[in-house]
């Protein structure tokens, strides 16, 4: 389940996917083919794992699942795998199946319970599903539910519109539309997600295994943390920084609609922002509050950026020198291998376009001295990271056309030295 060469032959050398063309499909067609790789790859895994003894009936039941989906309902597959609450575990068990058996059965049980949950919410089940090997959590984001398993319970039941808890003292059914309220809903039965816009989502759970491994040295992993805010002040800010991104880059606006789902926090800090993206977790930014809204929607386009050029790297590797020698890094304190460096220019190339965008409409945040130098920074960094890429980069056939564009933008803005007034400040 490790190799992408069954949808990478149909991938054509991407001409924008850093900085959009007006009415660009680019982004498009680069996250269906990732996508139908995810979707080759689920069907493929009750075949691929051989349970214990004990989870026998339980990976027989999801077995039967996804066979019925594929056959009866492969739009619905597409939708479910869009999000990171099932796509991120399947694209988790491609690099743990055959490598490490107990990180492969733990994405397993929380794959099947997951998908279990979300048909049950949907109304979509063929038939019961019962299963016995349960892991901490299943979520719905459609339904905003979340729901933690404790261990008094010895299976749980999933049918249309339910959910039966089996314990030793008896079956206890609930009815899921009866969740929708506070008062009488059971332990453990949460609405972890708020609105940001009718299509994002401030999730206040997260189910990705990878949460807490952390390549970033000043960052200890990405554990939900609202920094002491209340959730709807996340909510408000993160609207703005889209309405910015919208008013001045509605090709990239459309395309955060296009991808992401979920904003994770992780807490709150005045005097530096951390924000995090995983390749397994498209469709997920994991963000910290902070009080300068330019330096939120940087954030936010970052890892966006990241996010498309992580649906990017499922189909091609882009540079084949990419993970080593290592190389210094114009914007981080260790050496990175070239792949980060990539990563780093992809996504600083786009907020050079943002600065541009809102000097060019006369905004009047533009006039002050901390916008012309920050934008004149990111122009001197992205200027340096492009140079290592393209002085050092071995590019493939795709990846060629990938380096293209960051050479087209790097051209575009130049060596630009500061100005003596902005250095005096």
């Amino acid at each position: 389940m490790t190799t992408p060469t069954t949808h990478a032959a149909a991938l054509r050398p991407p001409r924008d996917l850093t900085i959009p063309d007006a009415g660009s499909n680019t982004a498009r067609e680069v996250l269906s083919l990732a996508m139908r790789r995810v979707l080759a790859e689920f069907r493929r895994i009750p075949a691929a794992v051989t349970p214990p003894p004990d989870e026998a009936a339980d990976h027989a039941a999801f077995t039967a699942l996804v066979e019925h989906l594929f056959t009866s309902s492969p739009g619905l597959v597409a939708s479910l795998l869009r999000r990171p609450t099932l796509g991120t575990l399947v694209r988790c068990l491609r690099k743990t199946i055959g490598s490490d058996r107990e990180a492969a059965l733990r994405h397993l049980r929380t794959l099947r319970a997951q998908l279990a949950f979300e048909l049950a919410c949907l109304g979509a089940l063929p038939g019961p599903v019962e299963l016995r090997r349960l892991p901490d959590e299943v979520l719905s984001l459609p339904a905003n539910l979340g729901l933690r398993f404790d261990a008094s319970m010895r299976a749980v039941r999933f049918g249309n519109g339910r959910v039966t808890f089996v314990r030793d003292g008896g079956d206890e059914d609930w009815a899921l539309e009866a969740w929708s309220v506070c008062e009488g809903r059971p332990a453990g039965v949460s609405r972890p997600y708020r609105t940001i816009t009718p299509s994002l989502r401030l999730a206040l759970a997260d189910n990705n295994p990878l949460r807490m491994f952390e390549a970033h040295p000043d960052k200890g992993g990405n554990p939900i943390d609202l920094g002491g805010r209340d959730p709807e002040e996340w909510c408000a800010v993160l609207a703005q920084c889209l309405e910015l991104i919208g008013t001045h880059l509605p090709e990239v606006r459309r395309e955060i609609d296009l991808f992401v789902h979920t904003f994770v926090p992780v807490g709150y800090d005045a005097e530096k922002h951390l924000s995090a993206s995983y390749q397994e977790a498209i469709g997920t930014i994991y963000l910290t509050l902070h009080p300068n809204l330019m330096t939120m929607t940087e954030a936010v386009v970052h890892e966006f950026s990241h996010n498309k050029l992580n649906a990017f790297f499922e189909l091609d590797a882009v540079l084949e020198n990419a993970f080593w020698p290592l190389y210094a890094s114009p914007v981080r304190p260790d050496p990175r291998p070239l792949h980060g460096v990539l990563l780093a220019v992809h996504a600083f190339q786009p907020i050079a376009r943002l600065y541009e965008r809102i000097t060019e409409a006369g905004d009047p945040r533009a006039k002050s001295v901390d916008f012309q130098r920050r934008f004149a920074k990111i122009r001197s960094l992205n200027h340096a990271g492009a140079a290592v890429v393209l002085g050092n980069g071995r590019p493939t056939a795709a990846g060629r056309a990938l380096l293209d564009e960051m050479r087209r933008w790097d051209e575009h803005y130049g060596v630009q030295e500061l100005p003596d007034e902005l250095l005096e400040h």
